[in-house]
Formats: structure tokens, sequence, C-alpha cells
């Protein structure tokens, strides 16, 4: 297998990897053959897959838009992946030149190209982080310089609590990091569920299946598990609901029945 110039030295590009899986659902380039046919595999258990990233994208966008809307320009994307077209550096600073943004993701190439696309923006940056380790991330030199923790800041753990098992203790991070936030903080979260799936769930199973064997178990939580994750938030209107519900652009007759799948919500610190 021939090595891209992108890639970093000492990447297995034989693994697949979660992020660059993601980044081919979206059409992105920067995934490889193992980690296309893995997405494959799963897209026959689930064919609509890239649309439920499609809709993650576009709730990103509209939750940064409302953050931005409510006087949050500080974003800490954890689990932010591959930078492809409307990420959240580009929707903020859009609209708002002086947002900050840092990202945050443990796959080194995620990191190496973010690297690349963030290089000569003063106010967009990414840690090698792990969101198991909360503490590592917010004293790390990137966030020291970009965050001001005395100020809200919009949290963003989007399609990536799914792929925390309970003996990680998912929900210990997100309170570490709630702690850490000042008052009037926004904590913007996506979770897969075998709610809202057009599909029966042993096909959708099928899918999930794919994720664990490339070594990322994929879990699916009920409503009443995501909602655990916002204990200690307020929830913004309209709750915990599908992204194709949340602040919807368009009429949401209009979209594709996949982006029902799993939850999406915001929540305020008090």
């Amino acid at each position: 297998m021939e090595r891209p110039a992108w890639v970093p030295r000492g990447i297995d590009i034989s693994v697949p990897s979660v992020s660059r899986v993601y980044d081919y659902y979206l059409g992105g380039s920067h995934n490889f053959e193992v980690d296309r046919e893995a997405a494959r595999k799963a897209m026959e258990f689930m064919p609509g897959l890239p649309k439920i990233m499609k809709a993650n994208r576009a709730f990103i966008r509209r939750a940064v838009e409302f953050s931005l809307a409510e006087g949050v320009t500080q974003f800490l994307d954890i689990g932010s992946g591959i930078p492809t077209f409307g990420n959240v550096h580009e929707v903020a600073q859009a609209a708002n030149p002086g947002a900050r943004v840092l990202y945050v993701d443990h796959d080194p190439v995620a990191v190496a190209h973010s690297r690349a696309v963030l290089d000569g923006n003063g106010d967009a940056d990414i840690v090698n982080g792990d969101l198991r380790k909360p503490d590592g991330i917010l004293t790390s030199p990137e966030a020291l310089r970009l965050l001001d923790l005395d100020r809200p800041v919009a949290l963003l753990l989007v399609a990536v609590l799914h792929f925390l098992e309970d003996e990680d203790d998912p929900y210990r991070s997100v309170a570490e990091l709630r702690d850490a936030l000042a008052p009037g903080s926004l904590l913007i979260l996506t979770h897969a569920s075998y709610d809202g799936i057009p599909l029966a769930p042993e096909r959708a199973r099928g899918a999930v299946d794919v994720y664990r064997e490339i070594r990322s178990p994929l879990v699916m939580r009920t409503r009443e598990e995501t909602a655990r994750f916002f204990d200690g938030f307020e929830m913004v209107e309209p709750g915990l609901v599908s992204m194709a519900e949340w602040r919807p652009d368009c009429p949401v007759a209009q979209e594709d029945p996949y982006a029902f799948s799993g939850f999406a919500g915001v929540g305020r610190t008090a």
C-alpha cells in the first residue's frame, strides 16, 4: 500500500480508523482503502450512514450559529476528526472573525491534517488528546492559549461519546468538563441510538458489529442514557430530539429518514 505524504510516520495504515471512515462518509479524501472497505461493509447493513453523518454536520453548523447568537465565541470540539468543509472554525469565524476554536482528537492522522489546515490561523488549534482524560485537554498549552475558562465555552461532543464504553465512564468525563466551564457555557452533543433508525434493530446491529470488528465499539444508548450526559445542564429548546428536529432550516418532512437516527441536544450551564 502506497503511503501518502500527509500521513504521519508511525501510523499503521492497514488498520481502519473511525475518523477516516467518517471522512469517507462525508465525501472527504483523507481515507484509505481499508477505511472505505469498513465503511462499505457497514453500509451493507445501514445504507443511510452517510446521511446520518451529513445530518451531524448540519446540526453542528446550526448549533455553532446558535452559540454565536447567544454570545458564546469560544469552542472546544472534542473528537473533531479530520477537517472537512463546514467545520466549526469555518462556520464560527465566518460569522465572527474573533471566534476561537480548539479541536481535540486522538487520531494522529486527524491531528496532523488539522494542523496543516489550521496553519496560520491564530484563533484555532488542535490538541492530541483523549476525552477520557479531560484534565490533559484543559491544561494543554493550546487550551491555555486559546480558551478563557472564566468566560462561556461551547463544548462540542458530536458523534464521539458513543465510542466510549460504559467502563470508560463517559458520564464522569462530561461532568469533569462541565465543572470546568463558566456559567452560560453550552454542551452541544449528538449520540448514536437504535431510536429513529428506519431499519429493524437486528439489521442495524450488523453495522454496529462492523465497528466492533475494527476495534472501535459503537455503543448505542437509549434516550434516557443519552439524557444523563446533560445532568447539570438546562436543556435548550427543543430539548433532546433527532438531529433533523433540532432548530431545522427547512420543514423536517423534506429530510431523509436516516436524519432522524439517534439524538441531538444543546444544554446550558447555570
